[in-house]
């Protein structure tokens, strides 16, 4: 019996096609990350930095609930994936190349 448990929990977590919940939190920061980094937002002070750190997480914090439920819900594994290694959020190696068909 206690096979039988461990080899479903085995199979389900294979069929698990989408991202799991730390994936989601990762590629939120990530996108914070990227969008600070588009702005401009470059700091040059200790100050600045800290600054841009409190601004980064006060939206982290404000949309991390909404974001993650729609991404563990709605996106494929290899979105997410594909988005985090992006280093940017548009061009040729930009998170907007991820939606593109395969």
């Amino acid at each position: 019996m206690k096979r039988a448990w461990v080899l479903l929990l085995v199979v389900a977590a294979a069929c698990s096609k989408g991202p799991s919940e730390d994936q989601c939190k990762q590629l939120l920061t990530h996108l914070v990350d990227l969008e600070f980094k588009k702005a401009g937002a470059a700091a040059t002070s200790d100050a600045m930095k800290q600054e841009i750190a409190k601004q980064k997480t006060a939206v982290t914090e404000a949309k991390s609930k909404e974001f993650v439920d729609t991404c563990v819900k709605k996106m494929s594994k290899s979105r997410v994936t594909c988005a985090l290694a992006a280093n940017e959020l548009d061009g040729d190696s930009g998170v907007s190349k991820c939606d593109e068909a395969k």
